[in-house]
């Protein structure tokens, strides 16, 4: 392989990784937030049947000792808030057994943020907030910013508004698997179908969002897509006027998606649910299972506070910020 086809890391382009690392730590402590740490090393790394972690040998501890590292440092930033931190933020690496393209690494920074006592609306603010302070601090260091980022108007869009737009299809009218199988096999014969009962509603949700929806979002320097339906509520709650909705919200900058928000769900008896029917997709797809998530079901115990909480990948928000090529230190 040519030498030029192969990334090493520069100078130029770790000063620009650590100068946006600076920008978010004085963004947050001219918040308030505390920042903190969590461990990597965690006895479950999350529960997203399609994320899968890497799982940790050792020559000392037994060898039913069961250590992943951390997908995500979720679980135990909600740990920390049920104890009585407030508003925290944390830039920590976290680790996903996946293949490598040009926005999927092994190994990524991931900046998680949470507000106690507050709806993710203030989290979408926050974000409009962020980027601004961080393009505008990477041009005080010389840094070149993206331009059409700078100058852009922030879009927010439902995710029943945006398939109306580029579909006229109102998603929240199939919201039963078999009925939005056939809408796409009858009006999308492009979309690739595998049969029917290899599919749940989520995979014929984003067989038709990937290919019919998404590519439009490369014309918005930023748009802000919320209120996905029901299916895909994860950790957040759904909407009390509209429970076919949960309020989750997930931020596309140029096209690639670098930031995923819930308004948190408290419940535990509902979180349990949520993630017995995740650990069987995971078995029946994937054929293995994850233990228990014990940190979040004693948070959840003790009492998680109503919050909102974020994760933003690091290396795709810095790519989005000054147009690197590539951004990533490996």
């Amino acid at each position: 392989m040519p030498k030029t086809a192969t990334f090493q890391p520069t100078y130029h382009k770790l000063n620009n990784l650590f100068m946006l690392l600076k920008a978010i730590r004085f963004f947050f402590n001219n918040q308030n937030f505390l920042e903190v740490m969590t461990p990597p090393a965690v006895t479950n790394p999350g529960m997203e049947t399609h994320i899968h972690p890497f799982k940790l040998s050792s020559v000392c501890q037994p060898a039913d000792t069961n250590l992943y590292l951390h997908t995500s440092p979720e679980f135990h930033m909600k740990e920390l808030l049920s104890h009585g931190f407030e508003n925290i933020f944390t830039l920590v690496y976290c680790f996903r057994d996946e293949p490598n393209t040009p926005i999927h690494r092994n190994q990524f920074i991931m900046l998680e943020w949470y507000r106690k006592n507050a709806r993710y609306d203030h989290i979408m603010n926050d974000c409009e907030e962020l980027i601004k302070y961080c393009l505008d601090y990477l041009q005080t260091q010389s840094i070149p910013v993206n331009q059409k980022l700078q100058q852009a108007k922030f879009k927010r869009m439902t995710i029943q508004e945006i398939f109306l737009e580029y579909l006229k299809l109102d998603i929240l009218h199939f919201l039963d698997q078999k009925d939005l199988y056939e809408k796409i096999k009858m009006d999308y014969p492009d979309v690739p179908l595998p049969a029917i009962t290899s599919l749940s509603w989520d995979d014929c949700f984003f067989l038709l969002f990937l290919n019919k929806i998404e590519p439009h979002l490369e014309k918005y320097p930023y748009i802000l897509l919320y209120e996905y339906p029901h299916h895909l509520c994860a950790l957040s709650t759904l909407k009390k006027s509209d429970p076919r909705v949960c309020e989750r919200f997930e931020i596309y900058l140029s096209g690639v998606e670098v930031s995923n928000c819930f308004n948190e769900l408290t419940n535990l008896n509902v979180q349990k649910k949520r993630f017995k029917i995740q650990q069987q997709e995971k078995q029946n797809l994937y054929h293995y299972t994850l233990p228990e998530p014990t940190i979040l079901y004693e948070s959840l115990e003790r009492g998680l506070p109503p919050s909102a909480g974020i994760a933003l990948g690091i290396e795709r928000f810095l790519k989005a910020l000054t147009l690197e090529t590539n951004p990533f230190w490996t």
